[in-house]
Parts: structure tokens; sequence; C-alpha cells
């Protein structure tokens, strides 16, 4: 693999991984519409690697949220030892409890993973796919905008987002956007929205590259090529921290439409091609 090709793909993986706009769905139309041969077919390692940049970039852009997280979790076994119920619960433990809770659901889709690895070869499906993506994110712009935080957001609210991430694994529907219009549906702030969507695929990326770090090794691993895979890890953190940004800056202003536009022009042009081609 060449510098070039480490740094588009880390480019991409950054971009794509946060922004609504669905990087499974474009990856397989890059390979089977546009004849961009391996498009899809990264080397296990390296996906790992690169997942791992997109982790880095959330964890850099929530910081402060996840170190208070991590306290807490220490913390609230201090007081489960003590048999201690602090009155009100600290935010950011309800916080850990949400994000449990809303990735339940990932659990049961995992026996269904080649089941959605072949919708990958059907360009009808993501092309509706992206077209379903751009409907949610423009509802999303019209819903009444939500008051809960981390404070307020019940369990169920939590499972709601995460049944949306789940049905995110389909390819052409963005788990970014799923899980943000799922919380601005379930009446999130639309900050608080678009912060529990990032936070909230860290342990989905985290399981994500456990069940790919098998498979990569099983592939073996070519240990020459680090460096190279190095610089895709690097442009993938820093567009992935410069997506997280603009997501934020875009629901500050309570405007997903140019996402809408952009996956409704992408699924009826793939739509066309598909039957064309």
């Amino acid at each position: 693999m060449s510098v070039l090709t480490a740094v588009v793909l880390g480019l991409v993986q950054g971009i794509a991984e946060f922004l609504p706009i669905s990087s499974s769905g474009h990856l397989a139309i890059a390979e089977h519409l546009l004849s961009i041969q391996g498009a899809s077919n990264v080397p296990d390692f390296f996906d790992v690697l690169l997942h791992l940049g997109t982790l880095v970039a959330v964890f850099a852009a929530y910081w402060d949220d996840i170190r208070d997280m991590i306290v807490e979790f220490f913390t609230g076994i201090g007081d489960l030892a003590h048999h201690r119920t602090p009155n009100p619960v600290p935010p950011a433990r309800r916080l850990i409890l949400l994000i449990i809770v809303g990735t339940l659901p990932l659990f049961v889709m995992v026996p269904f993973r080649r089941f959605f690895t072949e919708l990958s070869d059907n360009m009808y499906f993501i092309g509706g796919a992206l077209i379903v993506t751009g409907i949610l994110l423009f509802a999303s712009d019209r819903v009444r905008h939500g008051r809960k935080t981390e404070k307020t957001a019940t369990l169920l609210d939590a499972l709601l987002v995460g049944i949306g991430q789940a049905i995110a694994l389909c390819p052409g529907i963005s788990r970014s956007g799923m899980t943000i219009t799922a919380g601005c549906f379930t009446g999130f702030e639309r900050k608080f929205a678009v912060r529990f969507a990032f936070l909230l695929s860290i342990p989905a990326v985290l399981g994500a590259n456990i069940l790919t770090l098998k498979d990569a090794i099983d592939a073996g691993i070519d240990f020459s090529s680090v460096p190279v895979y190095l610089v895709g890890v690097v442009v993938a953190a820093v567009s992935g921290y410069a997506s997280i940004r603009l997501l934020r800056y875009v629901a500050d202003k309570g405007r997903f439409g140019a996402f809408a536009y952009y996956c409704w022009a992408a699924g009826v042009l793939t739509l066309v091609l598909t039957i064309l081609h």
C-alpha cells in the first residue's frame, strides 16, 4: 500500500465515519458502480487501525466527558462497595448507564453480521437506504427541539437511540445520522444528541475492532506496512476530529438539511446507475 492510498483511505474514514452520509454505503458504491476495485477491501489490520484513529478523534473532542465518566465509574464502584447511593445521581454516572443501555441492541445484531455484509452487494438496497437516511435527517430539522440531557434522559430513550445504531449496521444507513436523529426524535437537546451519538460510538467501534482483530490476525499482519498504515491513522484522526467539530456546529444551527440533500442525490444516483449498469 502506498502512502497516498493510506492518506486517501484515512481521509475517507475520518469524514464518512462521523458525517451522516454512510461510509459503508459509499464504499459499496465505489466498488460496484464506479469500478474502483478494492475500495472496500482494506487490509483487516489497517481497518482496525483506522477505526482506532477515529476513536482518537472522539476522545479528543469529548475528553472532558470521557474523563468524568472514568472517574465516576470508579467512584460508583466505591459507592457500591460501601452501600452508598448518591442523590441525585451524578450526570456522568447516568451517562455511563445510558451508554450501556444504548449499546445493548448491538449484541442482538451480532449473529446477523454476515447478512448485513451481503447487503453491500445490493445496490438497490443501498440507494434506498441513502434516501431513507436523507428523509430522517430532513425530518430531524423539523421536530420540536427537545431539552433532555444526561440528567433527564430515560433508559428507554437510550434504548431507542441504541436501536437506531443497530439498524445502521445496514449499508447505506448512516450510524451517526441514525443515532443523532433518533436522539432528536426522543426529545434530546440537539447538542446532547450529537454528544451522545459520538460517545455511544466508543463501545460500538471497540466491539467491532475486537471482532475484526481476530480476522486480521488469521489473515496475517504485514508489519513492513505499519509505518504507512500509521500515516492513514493520523489522517483519519485529524479529519475525524474536524468532522465532529463540523457536525457540532451544524447541530448548534439545527440544520441537517444539507446532508439530507446529499444523501438523496447519492441515493437517486445509485439507483439510476444500478438500472443502467
